[in-house]
């Protein structure tokens, strides 16, 4: 695709928001359900349509990772709802990662990002997801310099940031620039059109599920606002992944993981689990506390949960009607619910609801040569050219 594709990104983030809509029922206090407004973005990184298409280059592009295998891409599949449906998510050849992979879809609504609040920014998060040994495995050094010997991306770097050669933190501000254009336009999403004043938008059974939603099922109480999350943290008791017995990549992930975050050594030495909030705060009382998931396009995105133990919709919701499972710091909020196989189903048709009515996909991009440093000169008009 040409640069117009970010230019026509951009104008959707401008026109995405719909006109406000009517009042929607909520339940004590919380703030209802709504469209996604338009999408924050810092005054640090502006956005522009030539920073926008830089940064859908890079994010496609493995160069940036240490044997130029693993790109955001990778873990990131359009076609699989900007997450992988792999339970847990693959990382850097020789790796297995320990967490469900998040989407990409509306990460940029979210105050902080990962399972467990751990990152603040977009450009954090590529930074650290394509630095990580498990992950991307690049080292600064090396990457920026390859970003250099590619002779259209000085020429890129120079028109968006102003700067000689390619820096290698405006990588990371350009792949957060293009991230914070995959979102949920809400005249694609049927509840967004709904809430619009469109009542044939949902199906009748949607429209059942919307009131449990709200009422007997309760779900309201974590997953309401615009993102359809309380952005809080909270521990569930969800099942063990299968994989962490199972798999040796999965546990020595799981031990780093422990041992990198300085966890006390009995947790490092012993430690089978993923503990959650607890990283970010050291408090025993988040042991196990993730933070509540968007339930925005949750049609494209499976599996589920923040290690992927759940396959569908209907796993996820059985396992709320039966009040979740065991966890020492369990949420007061889980209780049995009641529900009959109807209302699952209709609980299920709503929850899909919430999903575009076709998924946000992004053609791959043809990436761009790297040639040797001695045979790139600049031009009178300061792009850089070839010296025959």
């Amino acid at each position: 695709m040409k640069r117009r594709f970010a230019a026509t990104l951009l104008a959707l983030l401008a026109g995405a928001a719909l006109a406000a809509p009517a009042l929607l029922a909520s339940r004590g206090g919380v703030p209802p359900l709504a469209p996604l407004p338009p999408v924050p973005v810092p005054a640090d990184n502006p956005m522009s349509a030539a920073k926008v298409e830089l940064g859908r280059l890079l994010f496609f592009d493995p160069r940036l990772s240490g044997n130029g295998s693993t790109s955001c891409a990778s873990c990131h599949v359009a076609q699989m709802g900007w997450t992988h449906h792999d339970p847990l998510a693959p990382g850097y050849p020789g790796h297995r990662l320990w967490r469900n992979n998040p989407t990409v879809l509306n990460a940029a609504h979210f105050r902080r990002l990962m399972w467990d609040g751990s990152l603040e920014r977009l450009e954090v998060q590529a930074r650290s997801a394509m630095q990580a040994p498990v992950e991307g495995n690049g080292k600064a050094g090396i990457v920026e310099m390859r970003l250099r010997l590619v002779p259209e991306y000085v020429d890129r770097f120079r028109d968006v940031f102003g700067t000689e050669w390619p820096q290698l933190e405006h990588a990371w501000q350009a792949i957060a620039a293009f991230e914070r254009t995959l979102v949920s336009d809400p005249r694609r999403v049927p509840f967004d059109r709904f809430a619009g004043g469109d009542t044939k938008s949902l199906s009748a059974a949607a429209q059942r599920g919307y009131a449990l939603f709200t009422g007997k099922a309760g779900c309201i109480a974590c997953h309401h606002g615009a993102l359809a999350s309380d952005e809080q943290y909270h521990a569930l008791g969800v099942p063990r992944q299968s994989l962490f017995d199972s798999s040796a990549l999965v546990q020595i992930a799981v031990r780093w993981q422990n041992a990198q975050r300085d966890a006390p050594r009995a947790l490092y030495r012993g430690g089978e689990e993923d503990l959650g909030r607890y990283y970010r705060t050291r408090d025993p009382a988040d042991i196990g506390r993730f933070r509540t998931p968007s339930l925005r396009e949750l049609r494209y995105t499976a599996p589920y949960m923040h290690n992927g133990v759940f396959a569908t919709l209907q796993q996820v919701v059985d396992f709320f009607d039966r009040g979740g499972g065991d966890a020492p710091n369990k949420s007061p909020l889980l209780r049995p619910l009641g529900l009959t196989d109807g209302e699952k189903r209709d609980l299920v048709a709503f929850l899909e609801s919430l999903s575009m009515d076709e998924p946000l996909v992004v053609e791959a991009p043809e990436l761009p040569p790297m040639l040797p440093l001695v045979d790139i000169a600049p031009s009178a008009s300061g792009a850089t050219e070839r010296v025959r």
